[in-house]
């Protein structure tokens, strides 16, 4: 069967696209939900909270069901699920309707991304890899930049049920699309297949404790009781699941953790993770809350961002396919430090012209960092270890981030504390825990520099040498060497 590759990536980008804006468009129609269904704050973070907690338990089932149905069916499934729970969201009339409506939405959308970037890593070669997660990636990095803007438009003009309903014609259209373009994956079914229940078991039980843990730092601090309960609790449930997985038919292949390469990319993802959604915790506060700005007005401010992803993130996988994997992943967290070196320049009459500018830069370091690592942890594991790889994956950036922010708002609240206590005005004492915040972040992904020299880096001559001529095992010719070493 003849594979259009080009529909296939944006298929699969449309369907990234819709649940990475929908993972960001709701946060910004929160306080009008909340005035309409006349709840308190605590009560309306569940429509945040339930998405997440849902999210993460969904994506380990992505190994067990693409084995037993198959991409096509798990892919095209999670799109039509994720769709209705869209409508469901759009239609609720009480809070906890909406709660379940996302519960439904996260049912599906927690399935799009590894199964969406396994699919990609399956289609394309090796020496295309990099290029076409740039472009993949773009709907994921696109949807938190162009999210807030979107939903404060949307909610402002047509109420926040709109931000819901606009997932209907991307759903129907990916659906059309994944029917099309996507029908090769039906051959890639393993109906014997068994559900590892016990192993998903563990699995729940160590990601719900794990936000609830989480929950309690920002709460109640990191010496609580609660804390180190949950801590233990979580720790044990671990140390079940990971017993679990070393038998057959396990919920996840524990195995890529055998592999160097693979832990370390996770270990640049998730200290990524940590360091980029908590810093970014603080960006609407120092815009809306010290500078004073609108949402739509915020959401602008972040544009350049995303422009300059849009550019720049193809041609950093090209890059990674030629083999530059080491150097432009540790640009991109050099210049993403940099970038929050910078937010922490940013004070009351400042120039919007520096605030775009910082934007620019910061969208330039991520397009360098992630494409490269997303590469350099597929190109590592096995063809049947890719969808293992893909969850994990999603898995440390929803952990990664759960635990980035919780950590962000107990530094930014101790740092606030302290210039109270010491006879600060309010807004001095927001500056400069905004401040301080953005510099211990711009520290932490710096941390990344360290792993990331680890990665691999081929010359550039031997690389095109391979691709210009390869024998029959793959690898370069005799007389290719050859002249490899003369002219070394």
């Amino acid at each position: 069967m003849l594979i259009n590759r080009s529909f296939v990536l944006a298929t699969l980008m449309m369907a990234t696209s819709m649940a990475a804006i929908d993972s960001s468009i709701v946060n910004v129609s929160l306080p009008v939900m909340r005035n309409d269904f006349g709840v308190d704050l605590n009560q309306i973070e569940w429509v945040i909270t339930a998405y997440m907690i849902s999210f993460s338990l969904f994506i380990p089932l992505t190994n067990w069901l693409k084995k037993r149905f198959g991409y096509y069916y798990l892919f095209l499934g999670s799109i039509v699920i994720f769709t209705l729970g869209s409508l469901l969201c759009s239609l609720s009339v009480s809070l906890d309707m909406l709660v379940i409506s996302r519960i439904i939405q996260a049912i599906g959308g927690g399935s799009l991304s590894p199964t969406s970037l396994a699919i990609l890593s399956e289609t394309f070669p090796k020496e295309e890899r990099g290029t076409a997660i740039g472009w993949w990636g773009m709907g994921n990095v696109m949807g938190p930049a162009l999210g807030p803007t979107l939903g404060g438009v949307l909610t402002h003009y047509l109420g926040w049920e709109s931000i819901f309903y606009i997932n209907l014609p991307i759903g129907a259209l990916t659906i059309f699309f994944s029917i099309r373009y996507l029908s090769f994956l039906k051959r890639q079914v393993d109906k014997e297949s068994r559900f590892d229940v016990r192993g998903f078991i563990f699995f729940s039980i160590f990601i719900i404790i794990l936000q609830y843990t989480i929950s309690t730092i920002s709460k109640q601090g990191f010496l609580s009781v609660s804390f180190f309960v949950g801590l233990l609790i979580t720790l044990l449930m671990l140390y079940f699941f990971v017993q679990s997985a070393k038998k057959p038919q396990s919920l996840l292949d524990l195995n890529v953790f055998r592999i160097r390469q693979f832990n370390v990319a996770a270990t640049i993802t998730i200290i990524r993770s940590l360091a980029l959604y908590g810093g970014m915790f603080f960006l609407p506060f120092l815009l809306q809350g010290l500078l004073g700005y609108t949402e739509i007005e915020s959401g602008l401010l972040m544009l350049p961002n995303a422009l300059i992803m849009l550019v720049s993130r193809p041609l950093s996988g090209r890059l990674a396919d030629k083999g530059m994997i080491r150097n432009i992943s540790i640009s991109g967290i050099l210049i993403v430090s940099i970038s929050f070196f910078m937010l922490a320049r940013i004070d009351i009459g400042v120039s919007v012209w520096f605030i775009l500018f910082t934007m620019a830069i910061r969208g330039l370091g991520m397009s360098l960092l992630v494409a490269p690592v997303s590469t350099a942890l597929l190109n590592a594991v096995k063809p049947n270890q890719t969808q293992t790889a893909t969850a994990l994956n999603s898995l440390f950036l929803q952990v990664g981030g759960s635990i980035g922010i919780a950590v962000s708002a107990v530094i930014h609240t101790f740092i606030y504390d302290r210039y109270l206590e010491n006879q600060y005005p309010d807004q001095v004492a927001e500056h400069f825990a905004l401040q301080n915040s953005f510099l211990i972040t711009a520290v932490i992904i710096l941390l990344a520099v360290l792993p990331a020299l680890k990665l691999p880096q081929k010359s550039s001559l031997i690389y095109m040498l391979r691709n210009r001529n390869r024998d029959k095992k793959g690898d370069i010719s005799a007389e290719e060497k050859a002249n490899l070493l003369n002219k070394k």
